[in-house]
């Protein structure tokens, strides 16, 4: 009974030194530790209203915006077709949608792939659709005029590590006749798996696959310059250096680059986290052309074609930053425009914003695209929905659209989970030692916590469930199946 006793208050005594630690953090290096994100929150599930879109969103003069389409849950990359429909992947619902202009108004939606891995990535080329899961690329032949995916999807690429912190990929074909692939890290800093945190690229029947550029700690999507056919990536800087460090980035990619991570940070400073014997690999890596405010995480990036925009559009980029999570206060959720100038330096300028107001968040832009049409198209995975920007015309207008022949898999309700699943949730809950980001007790000094308390405000059974198939970082994207998903969804919410 004695050793017992002991042992008791040796344990209570490490929980509150744990408690003290994780207290003394917060108090004394705020910005570096702090959790500010709406993904705390319940995900919107309704469009943006005229009156929100009045009042909050702004762009520069002579631009205007309408909502294109909604009920699109999370949706990600958007491409054109070359006969000018819309795609676009939705990872949390494992589809690949085709958004077609209907001639009497409005947008129609059809499915084209589904009971995909997370699809992210996504392009039309040479009757193809390729699509960029989280651990293979596949295609299928795709009639762009019927708007029809034509034969049986396989996968050409296989074998990418899945999931994990960073489970998004992006493939876009370059001028050169490749197709390119992005694999971003499994961890925040730290030396990582083979093919992560790196740019591959392959031939268009998945041969030939290579390593293309390495230390690209999460390059979420990338374009080419239409002037010179320079490769330029978006990357999400490392998080828990503060609120103002260290910058995210816009990199120009070349052959056999070496662009830092995990070793530097920003242009080419030392991370403290690894020793002297790495000034080696610091110095032959290649910094930013370009870089961004800390942890405003750019996503996607598209160079614009300036025949419809005003002259200051004729070199220009436009970059989606989907929002900030390790600041105190937030940062990003809006679109910014980047400017090039005949020497090659860029400025950037504020293009669409309003999604964040004194930490009120509305909208996350994700991914961005011009169409034929010379308008801009946005997707917000925070409503689900895509915005249309045109210059020149009056459009603060929501544009109809049918969910007629969108033929999505429902999201019905969740069953009240059992003690079977409960348990089960219990269980797979100690399996990926979801509390070591959790649990206060069980955090170790320096982790972000992220406290689950009053989930049932938040979600339903169902949507805390979705959640889990595509989370945001810096929470990994466990290989779960969907009865795993319900169980700890069903777990959670019963209050552990």
């Amino acid at each position: 009974m004695k050793y017992l006793r002991w042992l008791s208050k040796g344990a209570l005594g490490l929980v509150a030194l744990a408690l003290l630690t994780v207290a003394g953090l917060w108090l004394f290096l705020p910005d570096q530790y702090v959790v500010n994100t709406p993904v705390l929150a319940l995900f919107q599930t309704q469009p943006l209203d005229r009156e929100a879109m009045d009042s909050r969103l702004d762009l520069p003069d002579g631009f205007s915006l309408s909502l294109y389409a909604t009920g699109l849950d999370g949706v990600r990359v958007i491409r054109f077709t070359p006969v000018g429909d819309l795609i676009v992947s939705t990872p949390r619902t494992g589809q690949v949608l085709l958004l077609r202009q209907h001639p009497a108004g409005g947008v129609e939606k059809q499915l084209l792939l589904d009971n995909l891995n997370r699809p992210h990535g996504i392009e039309v080329h040479d009757g193809w659709l390729y699509v960029a899961e989280t651990d293979a690329v596949g295609r299928a032949e795709f009639d762009p005029q019927s708007g029809t995916v034509t034969g049986e999807y396989r996968q050409i690429v296989a074998d990418i590590p899945a999931g994990g912190m960073h489970w998004t990929r992006t493939v876009r074909r370059g001028p050169d006749g490749w197709f390119y692939l992005t694999v971003g890290s499994n961890c925040n800093a730290c030396e990582d798996l083979p093919l992560r945190a790196a740019m591959h690229r392959f031939k268009a029947d998945g041969s030939g696959f290579e390593t293309f550029a390495t230390g690209l700690r999460n390059a979420v999507d990338f374009d080419w310059a239409p002037w010179d056919d320079a490769l330029y990536v978006t990357e999400n800087g490392r998080d828990l250096l503060g609120d103002d460090l260290p910058p995210c980035e816009l990199n120009k990619v070349v052959k056999g680059g070496f662009y830092g991570w995990p070793y530097s940070w920003g242009d080419r400073q030392p991370d403290g986290g690894f020793g002297a014997e790495y000034s080696v690999r610091v110095k032959e890596s290649i910094g930013p052309v370009h870089g961004f405010k800390a942890h405003t995480a750019p996503l996607g990036i598209a160079f614009l074609n300036g025949e419809h925009l005003p002259d200051e559009f004729e070199r220009s980029a436009l970059v989606a930053q989907h929002g900030s999570w390790n600041r105190t206060s937030k940062a990003g959720y809006r679109l910014v425009s980047l400017h090039w100038d005949a020497a090659g330096g860029i400025t950037e300028r504020d293009f669409l914003t309003g999604f964040e107001v004194n930490e009120s968040v509305i909208g996350r832009p994700a991914f961005v695209a011009q169409g034929p049409d010379g308008a801009i198209y946005i997707s917000d995975d925070f409503t689900g929905s895509i915005y249309r920007v045109v210059y020149g015309e009056q459009e603060r207008v929501l544009t109809r659209h049918s969910s007629a022949s969108a033929r999505q898999r429902p999201l019905e309700p969740l069953p009240a989970a059992s003690a079977d699943q409960i348990a089960r949730g219990r269980q797979l809950y100690q399996q990926y030692d979801c509390g070591s980001c959790h649990d206060p007790e069980r955090t170790a000094p320096g982790v972000v916590i992220v406290p689950l308390i009053n989930l049932s405000d938040r979600y339903s059974g169902r949507s805390l469930a979705d959640f889990f198939v595509t989370p945001t970082p810096p929470m990994p994207a466990f290989p779960l199946t969907d009865e795993e998903r319900q169980a700890i969804a069903g777990y959670l919410l019963d209050g552990p």
